[in-house]
């Protein structure tokens, strides 16, 4: 028993031995990694403390620079120029068509079947990459309000006009009440149209203080890689005509696809593409400060818009496609005209031959009637005739080109 006791001492002894030597090299281990956290920290706060002693050492020239350099790398474009986004040195080119959507949910059940048809139609012809980008504008009711309130002043001075010529027309004794009645009936007629009016702008103003009005425009975005050129010698302004060329004609035929399921497209010139990334980027203070009062208060150097060249390049396409048609069509009349014209010679020069055919079957089919043995006869005679006009036509061919020769 007491060989047991002093067992189970000894192995509760070397437990605990154990349980300590393994928290003290945990210990250890901790106070280690936490030396080298803080060496670390402090050399990092060095280098931070040397590069602002650099920064500040700097002159405000080069501050600034450094701001419009990142202003430029926040940009994810350069330019936009012939109705096109140019996105870094030319990289990508981008050509935007608009979308406007259709009320899916209101069309029968064969209508949606066409549209679903239609779309699946569009995306088996694509044959390049494109990009579908939804952009919701709060709605600004600014410029209705003011169309409203222009037409509102013509129909008012309208109103005011026949008001007095109805006033006129009641002091004066010359009007039959026949043509005061007419005169009250277009008064009242005016009057209703004018107060009509002023309901509808005071409905739109009152409209135009709830900011949760909303509208969506759909896009696809159809971009170009001048790199899909490969190793060429093109210079910058050729590149950009091809890649003009590429993304006008594969964003035409996504309008014509897109036209099967009731969907309308259109291209974005230059001016609206400068509207929808000013809207992109400025999408909380463009319905305070939209695009046209950007540009009224000078803000439009921000964007680089070239002249508007789509109308010269696109009459240019055309003048090109009819001239290329007009010459094919002349080509094609020159065969075809060619091909008569050898036609009419092989039976000019065969004329007689015909002649003779014709008039042998004539004789052969009236022996019954003329006589086998003068149907014979007279086909003879012809046959003699016909060697004759050989020799002869051999006699004039041989004279020509002895006077060739000559």
């Amino acid at each position: 028993m007491e060989v047991d006791a002093i067992t189970n001492l000894l192995t509760y002894s070397l437990i605990g031995i154990i349980v300590i030597l393994f928290i003290l090299s945990f210990i250890y281990l901790m106070l280690k990694i936490k030396s080298k956290k803080t060496e670390k920290i402090n050399s990092s706060s060095k280098q931070e403390i040397n590069s602002t002693e650099d920064n500040k050492k700097g002159s405000k020239s080069s501050s600034s620079s450094n701001r419009e350099s990142s202003v430029m790398n926040f940009m994810e474009f350069e330019k936009i120029e012939d109705n096109m986004i140019i996105q870094k040195t030319g990289f990508k080119y981008l050509m935007v068509v608009e979308c406007q959507g259709v009320n899916y949910d209101l069309m029968s059940e064969v209508e949606k079947a066409a549209v679903e048809e239609g779309f699946m139609q569009f995306l088996n012809t694509l044959r390049h990459p494109i990009q579908i980008y939804v952009q919701t504008r709060p709605i600004n009711l600014e410029k209705s309000i003011n169309v409203y309130q222009e037409k509102l002043k013509a129909v008012e001075d309208k109103y005011l006009k026949t008001k007095r010529q109805y006033d006129e027309m009641n002091e004066s004794e010359m009007y039959t009440d026949e043509q005061k009645k007419k005169a009250f009936f277009e008064l009242t007629k005016i009057t209703n149209l004018y107060e009509y009016g002023k309901d509808i702008i005071a409905d739109t103003q009152k409209m135009s203080l709830n900011k949760n009005i909303l509208s969506k425009k759909y896009y696809i975005i159809i971009p170009y890689y001048p790199s899909d050129l490969g190793n060429n010698e093109f210079d910058a302004e050729e590149i950009k005509s091809i890649a003009f060329s590429e993304l006008y004609t594969k964003a035409q035929a996504i309008i014509r696809t897109l036209s099967s399921c009731s969907v309308n497209g259109k291209i974005l010139n230059s001016s609206e593409l400068v509207e929808l990334l000013y809207m992109a980027y400025n999408r909380d203070e463009a319905e305070v400060f939209g695009l046209d009062r950007a540009l009224r208060a000078e803000f439009d150097q921000l964007y680089a818009t070239a002249p508007d060249v789509l109308d010269k390049k696109m009459k240019a396409l055309n003048e090109k496609i009819e001239r290329l048609g007009i010459e094919k069509a002349k080509n094609k009349l020159d065969q075809a005209k060619s091909e008569k014209e050898r036609m009419i010679e092989d039976k000019e020069q065969r004329m007689d031959e015909l002649i003779n055919q014709i008039a042998k079957i004539v004789l052969e089919e009236n022996k019954d009637y003329v006589g086998e043995d003068l149907a014979e006869a007279a086909i003879n005679k012809i046959d003699e005739e016909a060697k004759g006009g050989k020799k002869n036509v051999k006699e004039k061919q041989t004279k020509r080109r002895a006077n060739r020769q000559a």
